[in-house]
């Protein structure tokens, strides 16, 4: 009796465990080429002057991105008194093209002005940690007009992350309208400034944090992952930053959902404490990384366009950043569906 109730109990399971890997892989690939290009052709056009942060061109980005963010139904969260809005503002210091965070009042440096900056993020509740938050983020803010009247459109960086936050919010807010939504909440978080020195990232963590920081489960950070470098012989590859140096339960998580679904080349080439390039405190990430919260920073390498305006949506290798999109989708649907929270190292 005994025996045939394990074996009950054993088949079961593993009916269970097969039906929620064929749900997780069934939202996964509503993640397209095709969506993708349509927000990214957007993101990335001559319309958007480049995104340079306190410039129109990012103000018009910003609209487009809160614009999205309401037709997928993503909750605001951003407390503005008489309502709540997508957009969390916060003054930037500037002068010229050099830009510092306002962080205290009545400490502007001479010579400089005060203008306004955004982030822009949207809530999907979860179902029975609601008070758990996974942050899903890229930067949405690039270079602008350079000297010359050339527009850096910043198609990969970082357009290319920008436009997947937003199909992965659309995953998620499609497995939730058919009644399998997460059991965490997210935050999908899109900053400016980083390119001025991770200003908006900084401003959530250090100034004003929409949530407890304690709260945030983890960080999944995108930022350049539409293209190839000069290291990789194949499209097939992505680096990971970050992602042991705090949480080896998240760590163990990537590893395990890219060798289910997606079966790239986890590259952590640049999580060596001792790489040069010391991209770990580059992005957006960081800010989160510094407060003790797991992170990691999904990333496929400098290439001849960086910073320059060849960096074009022509250039984008949409079935490679196609599947990194999928594989952070993966990731946060393992991390918020779990049963327990990550554990810290």
């Amino acid at each position: 009796m005994k025996k045939n109730l394990f074996g009950f109990l054993l088949l079961l399971f593993t009916t269970n465990l097969v039906w929620a890997q064929k749900l997780e892989k069934k939202y996964a690939e509503t993640i397209t080429q095709e969506d993708l290009r349509k927000h990214l052709t957007i993101i990335a056009s001559d319309d958007m002057e480049g995104r340079e942060t306190t410039t129109i061109g990012q103000y018009k980005t910003a609209r487009y991105l809160a614009s999205e963010f309401e037709k997928l139904g993503l909750e605001r969260i951003v407390d503005l008194g008489e309502y709540k809005s997508y957009f969390q503002w916060f003054d930037v210091f500037v002068k010229g093209r050099t830009q510092r965070l306002s962080l205290r009042e009545n400490q502007k440096p001479q010579d400089y002005e005060i203008k306004s900056s955004m982030n822009v993020l949207g809530l999907l509740e979860g179902s029975t940690h609601p008070n758990e938050y996974i942050i899903i983020s890229a930067h949405y803010d690039h270079l602008g007009i350079n000297r010359k009247g050339e527009i850096n459109n910043g198609a990969d960086d970082d357009g290319s992350g920008t436009a997947a936050v937003l199909e992965i919010a659309e995953a998620f807010v499609k497995a939730k309208s058919e009644g399998n939504g997460p059991k965490r909440s997210i935050i999908f978080l899109l900053v400016a400034g980083e390119e001025k020195g991770l200003l908006g990232s900084a401003y959530f963590t250090d100034k004003n944090p929409i949530v407890p920081l304690e709260s945030i489960v983890c960080n999944l950070n995108i930022d350049m992952i539409g293209r190839k470098d000069k290291n990789h012989k194949t499209d097939e590859y992505v680096y990971l930053i970050g992602a042991d140096k705090l949480s080896n339960d998240l760590d163990k998580i990537s590893k395990s959902v890219n060798k289910k679904y997606i079966n790239f080349e986890l590259d952590y080439t640049y999580n060596n404490k001792k790489d040069p390039n010391r991209f770990y405190y580059r992005s957006d990430h960081y800010n989160f990384a510094k407060n003790g919260i797991p992170v990691i920073f999904f990333f496929t390498g400098v290439h001849e366009d960086y910073h320059k305006p060849g960096d074009d949506i022509e250039k984008i290798l949409f079935p490679k950043y196609s599947k990194i999109t999928q594989l952070v989708f993966h990731t946060a649907w393992e991390v918020t569906n779990r049963q327990k929270r990550l554990k810290l190292n």
